[in-house]
């Protein structure tokens, strides 16, 4: 181990304040925030975003130069933290740290936006805060997994840190002022898996919580507050107190200085949780290989790691958010809609009798070979049994969009589009994606599409 991990990170970071940047490097960053926004405008149309932005958070509305897409108000660094990066998270399309288990777009890039937002800081400085925050957050991902993720959610504790850093980068601050950001935010990292079951809202809200407490650590540490340096690795500290242990911060150091973790991200390509993405891969492959039509379909067996069984075995979800987590229907909205996409966590969707026909058909167990590889591997073992009487098995030994099976330059495109078009105006995700791979220009205001646009209107009245 390091002799501080806490330092080490802080260090880290600090160094992309001047660290010149490859063309690998530039590309990675404009994809994660091109993602980002990707993921984030169609979130601002849902609960729970909306319904925070109509209400009294007690940081007011004013006051400051973020932008919060969510009601389209200029307003507080920390509200547009919040609302966006609650926005963010809504639609489970935003990016994963896969050998952390970890999604650090959601809080990392909203609260690094609303604070170059509203100082009107660089594009550069952005960028170099986003990896500085990705950076210091996916290394400690690695560190506090697989123990910290079994009663943590990871995005919405490490999402913090990862918040703090970014926002003490732009707040002017050096590896010292990092660190005692990161210090301080330890105590404000929070987020437990109960409030991701069932049809709780919560989970959003935690990449939210982590964006805005994130940036209260770092305007902490920019005002000269101090935290315990040892807080991450000492015997009371966070690793300890989260279930990690003392920290696997062999792992999580493993590469430093070599390449950065915004070069090695997964693009998430379904509209649900990417626990279950090994086997909707490996569904649609053994589909397609062998012509099998869904009525053709008697039965379904998934062998996953862990959380494919613990969080993604729901056989019966009521609502969209209960839908993103569940294996059984997922696999059947993609047999019957073809893809797990927006429109699959609709109304309509969620009460078609296709759908529900086939998810009593499909189970899910954990198998201990798949889930000793996790999370470096994401893995599905398929067997389908066919109204005829054969049985199929397929290995699924990876997900698209994984950095070992990545996605197109033309996936990410169209992702962006299809999420982030009917939320803007006519042009207007045209332009956005123009400026955030092509200029050196800060994104900024957008024009929501006239509908959206009604929407603003009625949270501001």
């Amino acid at each position: 181990m390091t002799d501080n991990p806490l330092l080490r990170l802080a260090g880290l970071a600090a160094d992309w304040h001047d660290r010149p940047f490859d063309a690998a490097v530039t590309a990675a960053v404009r994809n994660a925030t091109l993602d980002w926004f990707a993921t984030t405008l169609p979130g601002t149309q849902r609960a729970p975003a909306s319904l925070m932005a109509a209400a009294d958070l007690g940081v007011g509305s004013g006051g400051g130069r973020a932008i919060c897409y969510v009601d389209g108000y200029q307003t507080s660094p920390r509200r547009a933290a919040f609302l966006n990066g609650t926005a963010s998270h809504t639609v489970e399309f935003d990016d994963i740290y896969r050998d952390g288990g970890y999604h650090p777009g959601s809080p990392t890039i909203a609260a690094a936006l609303a604070v170059a937002q509203d100082r009107g800081l660089s594009r550069e400085a952005f960028d170099r805060a986003v990896i500085g925050g990705y950076e210091a957050g996916c290394r400690l991902a690695s560190a506090l997994q697989p123990g910290h993720y079994e009663y943590w959610h990871i995005t919405g504790t490490v999402g913090t840190i990862g918040a703090a850093v970014a926002g003490a980068m732009l707040l002017g601050q050096g590896r010292d002022g990092i660190a005692h950001a990161i210090a301080i935010a330890t105590s404000f990292a929070g987020g437990h898996q109960q409030n991701l079951q069932g049809q709780s809202m919560v989970k959003a809200m935690h990449s939210g919580h982590a964006a805005d407490a994130g940036l209260l650590a770092a305007y902490a540490a920019a005002a000269g507050a101090t935290g315990a340096l040892d807080s991450l690795h000492g015997p009371l500290g966070y690793a300890m107190a989260t279930g990690a242990g003392t920290g696997n911060w062999d792992l999580a150091f493993e590469g430093a200085g070599d390449w950065t973790p915004i070069s090695r991200m997964t693009v998430k390509l379904h509209g649900c949780c990417g626990h279950i993405f090994p086997a909707l891969d490996g569904l649609a492959a053994l589909m397609a290989r062998h012509g099998i039509k869904p009525d053709q379909i008697a039965t379904i067996h998934v062998e996953g790691y862990g959380a494919t069984k613990t969080i993604c075995d729901r056989p019966d979800p009521q609502s969209a958010q209960e839908a993103r987590f569940s294996l059984q229907y997922c696999l059947a909205a993609q047999m019957i809609l073809g893809s797990v996409r927006l429109a699959a966590m609709e109304p309509e969707a969620l009460g078609d009798p296709r759908i529900r026909a086939l998810m009593p058909m499909i189970t899910v167990s954990r198998a201990e070979d798949l889930a000793a590889e996790y999370p470096r591997r994401r893995m599905a073992r398929l067997q389908v049994r066919l109204t005829d009487g054969r049985t199929i098995d397929h290995f699924q030994p990876t997900r698209h969009g994984d950095p070992d099976d990545p996605a197109s330059r033309t996936e990410r495109i169209a992702k962006f589009h299809e999420l982030a078009g009917p939320v803007l105006a006519p042009g207007e995700a045209d332009r956005l994606r123009r400026i955030i791979l092509e200029s050196d220009e800060l994104p900024g205001t957008l024009t929501p599409a006239p509908e959206a646009r009604e929407k603003h209107e009625d949270l501001t009245t």
